[in-house]
């Protein structure tokens, strides 16, 4: 078992351990079976930065081994510089999910925890996965997981929120199994996808693939104006499932695009890229725009995720180093920022049970450590040099001028709505005198909340401090992409 391996299914053996260890009365030895289960799936990652080699935009880790052999499909897994960070995000989500659930979730403790460890080592088997039928099958087995959680630790209307999140995503990726299915008969019976990017494909093909794809992946990101289930899902889900599903989940779809609708239909990629680009820029306009009006703050802080990843496919699709090496960083940034944002939220809600902006005020007068971290998180959010959240953007915004002036402009103009949103609501919830008797009895934070709290601020400044590293692995990987997007349109 290679080091990809040990990732992938290092979860989910602690998730099924999790799920056979039965009543409530053993929440406590759950929870450090949790904790153990998701510090070890951490663990197993890091290796993997140890040994990946720059320079190279070759897949590395490679493991390939026979998997359904009457369809040729293999359990083929291997990551280059686009995929690599991806890997360690999402262990590491998972840890900062795992403590914060540790006290809040009382009920059905161990499907809860062991849910989270399956969904954390299926996400990784997607990032991993170089066969179309290996991904397909990751791709839609994370649903699963995710199904649950909002459905049975989410909020009243948890019913209609998970099956919303369910239909929608799944009849999006119908379409892509009609895309691999194609793609194995044309490529005489093989799902690798090293082969489907070297395949010359006609320019009706290319669109019709390009369709298919954008179906799965545009509902995934979530991307205007399919992005209609994501607040719903948002404001039912519990504080852990907004969390991994904003920080993770969201990135399943982004990356597909570069997996697949990028090298797989070049020509049709660039063809469309208009489209994309305007479906984007809506995204973080409008979107930002209908976020200001939000009373709810997980619907406010879920609006403001269309509208990040907004900039995220609008660097994929101009087509520059800058823009995608941006979009990727902004992708990772998010993960950070958007988990905190909503765990900042599930604080505030286990307090006083209320997610409204109005139940709010003054909260700095009764919680000053968790209105600092709320406030650096805020920052972050807004694109504050400094933090994360300012680099993938910056890196767009850069990108996007360099392919067009005005493009650039709009993009940079469209920041001014997050800060708009982020500060209005900090003000109204943080900041002025006590509100009202709930926020007079809040307690500050306490110690297990400030080291979940403390694990993302260090990840959301180093990384706006010092984000080379993060470049430097991508670099290679996105320089070879796009020369494999130009070479096809000149061939």
């Amino acid at each position: 078992m290679g080091l990809l391996s040990l990732a992938i299914w290092t979860p989910i053996a602690f998730g099924v351990v999790l799920l056979a260890l039965g009543r409530d009365d053993q929440a406590r030895s759950v929870r450090w079976v949790a904790l153990i289960g998701a510090f070890v799936s951490l663990l197993v990652t890091l290796p993997l930065y140890d040994g990946f080699k720059l320079g190279t935009a070759s897949m590395q880790f490679v493991e390939k081994a026979p998997w359904i052999e009457r369809f040729n499909v293999n359990y083929h897994l291997g990551i280059d510089g686009i995929s690599f960070w991806f890997v360690l995000l999402t262990a590491f989500i998972n840890l900062v999910i795992v403590i914060a659930g540790w006290e809040v979730i009382t009920r059905r403790v161990n499907q809860y925890m062991g849910a989270f460890l399956i969904l954390s080592g299926l996400m990784i088997g997607v990032f991993c996965a170089l066969d179309g039928m290996l991904f397909y099958v990751f791709f839609e087995a994370t649903l699963i997981p995710m199904y649950l959680i909002i459905g049975i630790w989410g909020g009243p209307n948890k019913i209609y929120a998970a099956f919303k999140f369910f239909l929608y995503t799944l009849l999006g990726s119908l379409l892509m199994l009609v895309a691999l299915i194609f793609l194995y008969t044309k490529s005489g019976g093989s799902f690798d996808l090293a082969l489907w990017h070297k395949m010359p494909l006609g320019s009706l093909t290319q669109t019709l693939l390009f369709f298919a794809f954008f179906a799965a992946f545009a509902v995934k990101v979530p991307m205007w104006p399919v992005h209609t289930w994501l607040p719903d899902v948002h404001v039912e889900a519990p504080t852990g499932g907004s969390a991994v599903l904003a920080a993770v989940m969201l990135k399943l779809g982004a990356y597909g695009f570069l997996r697949f609708s990028l090298p797989i239909a070049p020509d049709a990629a660039r063809e469309w890229a208009w489209l994309m680009i305007a479906l984007s820029l809506i995204a973080v306009v409008y979107v930002g725009l209908v976020a200001m009006v939000q009373k709810d703050m997980k619907k406010l802080v879920a609006y403001s995720s269309v509208a990040h990843m907004g900039f995220v496919t609008l660097g994929f699709f101009i087509f520059n180093d800058l823009g995608v090496s941006g979009g990727l960083v902004q992708m990772i940034s998010h993960g950070f920022v958007s988990a905190a944002m909503f765990l900042v939220i599930g604080v505030l809600y286990d307090r006083v049970h209320s997610r409204e902006i109005a139940s709010y005020g003054g909260v700095v007068n009764t919680m000053p450590k968790f209105t600092a971290f709320a406030l650096m998180f805020a920052m972050a959010n807004c694109g504050l040099p400094g933090t994360a959240g300012f680099v993938g953007e910056w890196m767009v915004i850069l990108g996007a001028v360099k392919a067009n002036f005005w493009l650039g402009f709009a993009a940079a103009s469209a920041l001014i709505f997050g800060a708009a949103y982020t500060l209005w609501m900090f003000k109204r919830v943080y900041l002025g005198p006590v509100a009202n008797h709930h926020v007079k009895e809040l307690v500050d934070i306490d110690s297990r909340e400030f080291v979940m709290l403390t694990l993302l601020a260090v990840a959301v400044l180093y990384m706006g401090i010092y984000p080379k590293p993060f470049t430097d692995v991508m670099d290679t990987s996105v320089a070879e992409l796009l020369k494999h997007v130009a070479l096809s349109k000149l061939n």
